[in-house]
């Protein structure tokens, strides 16, 4: 029995990555290719406890699998980020 893991359209995209002064801005530029219209209400940002690492939590409308998989790949590519959720 198969089943989606995601229900469409769905609002939600969490990246986490090194620490650096630019890593907010270039993770919602990547996705704002993917998932136009993201405010600043939409980030949220947590540090890790140590502040090596950050998480980027994007509140997008994510209309189906190819553009989650495209906005993955993008991201993954890119060095910058370790995990996509």
């Amino acid at each position: 029995d198969h089943r989606d893991l995601h229900s469409f359209p769905t609002r939600r995209s969490s990246d986490l990555g090194d620490a650096a002064p630019d890593f907010v801005e270039f993770v919602v530029g990547v996705v704002e290719q993917h998932a136009p219209g993201i405010s600043n209400d939409d980030v949220t940002v947590k540090d890790s406890r140590g502040g090596r690492f950050a998480s980027v939590n994007l509140k997008i409308v994510a209309t189906g699998e190819p553009q989650l998989k495209a906005l993955f790949e993008e991201l993954k590519a890119s060095g910058r980020v370790h995990m996509v959720l």
